[in-house]
């Protein structure tokens, strides 16, 4: 079977290391390099380092990226090497750390599940977030660097997530991975949801190569997706993922409808609006699926996790805000919201 254009370039494009932003960074990308030694990797410059910067943000990612598809040119082994966990742990504990101090003064706060996800629907009107920005004011140039910011997510689309399926029992368990099965794809491979997303990138005029934009996106949008990592690959985070994955799903929705009605607005490709209509008929599915049988399963089983998933609910939000405000203050002062502005490109809208 062919390729579709979006595979092909995903295909030949490399997996580069990307371009370090401080001490932290440069520690982890110049040991990548390298064949694992297990040598001491210093630690001192995780206490100095903003937990939301641009360079230990980066280095977490980084560090994260050898669980999923990895770098070209970077062996294997550095996925468990012993020192690279060491540095990752100090960097983990510094961002979750931040997390738990900016929620609610560093308290638990109530494990009143559904209350906290009903709150998360409650808008102010008008709307003023990003999708609402993007729907009703937005250029083209603008929608295309939201794509961006997004793709370091959704070309990986629910792979945080899968982390889950081990650490769940029952209802819980059956009902997570029939959610997955939707988002990749329904054993449908052009179906999965991000190579939906690939293909969107390249009807925008974008490139769809995993990580081809992951030196001109800037922290606060690799924080989303490190929190997404870190929630997933400690079990004792198991909590926190749940309500994560809950939240997303939630606020999909009336996002990805009002994404779509930017995109007609803008004339943009049918291929750019069927990544969010997708998901507008999915994730309301899913949204149910998630508090009822997902959520409700592991509740009866383990009632000690409540806080823990308000907990990943007020993390996502907090992350997502501080994106919003970095992507809306940039555009108000017409200025890119990214590292480098993008060039432009022969798709025009």
């Amino acid at each position: 079977m062919a390729l579709t254009a979006a595979a092909s370039a995903a295909h030949v494009v490399t997996r580069r290391l990307p371009v370090p932003r401080g001490p932290l960074s440069a520690t982890v990308v110049k040991a990548l390099r390298q064949y694992p030694a297990f040598e001491p990797l210093p630690l001192t410059e995780v206490d100095r380092a903003d937990p939301y910067g641009e360079d230990l943000t980066l280095a977490l990612y980084t560090c994260y990226e050898l669980h999923y598809r990895g770098f070209d040119g970077v062996d294997s082994l550095w996925e468990w090497e012993p020192e690279l966990l060491r540095l990752r742990a100090a960097m983990e504990r510094a961002f979750l750390t931040a997390l738990r101090g900016d929620i609610n003064g560093g308290e638990t706060g109530p494990d009143n599940v559904a209350a906290a996800l009903d709150a998360v629907l409650v808008e102010p009107v008008p709307g003023n977030g990003v999708s609402h920005y993007l729907r009703d004011v937005a250029q083209w140039w603008q929608m295309r660097e939201y794509i961006v910011h997004r793709s370091v997510y959704h070309l990986k689309e629910a792979d945080p997530h899968a982390w889950l399926i081990p650490r769940l029992q029952g209802q819980a368990k059956a009902s997570l991975v029939a959610v997955e099965f939707d988002e990749f794809g329904g054993g449908r491979g052009e179906r999965v949801h991000a190579q939906l997303y690939a293909d969107l990138m390249a009807a925008a005029g974008l490139s769809p190569a995993y990580l081809h934009y992951l030196d001109d996106v800037p922290g606060p949008a690799l924080a989303v997706v490190n929190m997404m990592s870190m929630f997933g690959l400690h079990r004792r985070l198991r909590g926190a993922m749940v309500g994560h994955f809950a939240v997303a799903e939630v606020t999909s929705v009336p996002s990805a409808r009002r994404i779509s009605q930017a995109m007609e607005r803008l004339g943009a490709p049918p291929a750019c609006t069927l990544f969010f209509t997708e998901h507008v008929e999915a994730d309301a599915v899913h949204e149910q699926v998630l508090r009822r049988d997902v959520i409700g399963d592991l509740l009866r089983r383990e009632p000690h996790l409540a806080a823990d998933i308000v907990f990943g609910i007020a993390a996502t939000e907090l992350l997502e805000a501080r994106l919003a405000r970095h992507l809306l203050n940039a555009w108000g002062s017409g200025t890119t919201s990214l590292h480098r502005a993008l060039p432009e490109h022969s798709v025009q809208v």
